[in-house]
């Protein structure tokens, strides 16, 4: 593993460990407020210790890491997660499970955008015997 053994700025080591996929949105997450270290917001050029634990708020889920390696360069998946340890609850991510299965069935979600062939025929013929 190479390590860094000086300081590393939090917006760096979130892109680092692919919590974020650019700086510049681990930048912006901090600006907004949704990076804390003990429910205090932190701002992009702030150090990060081995040992400290982050909330994180993304667009997908709600992280709880705790980090355990200073990581400076994006790597692979499978090495990126040997620099932290994912203390989520279980409930955020079954959330997340639920979620994805639900997006991708295929199938149009009712009552959302446009009618199929089907219920515009129904819908004609319905208005039609009035």
């Amino acid at each position: 593993m190479n390590e860094v053994k000086e300081k590393l700025r939090l917006d760096k080591y979130l892109w680092s460990i692919r919590i974020f996929k650019t700086r510049a949105q681990a930048s912006e997450a901090c600006e907004k407020g949704k990076i804390k270290l003990n429910d205090v917001s932190l701002k992009a050029s702030k150090h990060v210790a081995v040992g400290d634990v982050y909330h994180i708020k993304t667009s997908d889920r709600n992280w709880l890491i705790q980090v355990t390696g200073l990581l400076d360069h994006r790597v692979q998946y499978s090495e990126a997660i040997k620099y932290y340890i994912d203390n989520t609850p279980e409930e955020e991510k079954e959330k997340l499970n639920v979620q994805a299965a639900s997006f991708y069935t295929g199938k149009r979600l009712s009552k959302t955008g446009k009618p199929t062939k089907k219920q515009r025929r129904d819908f004609e013929d319905f208005t039609n015997e009035l």
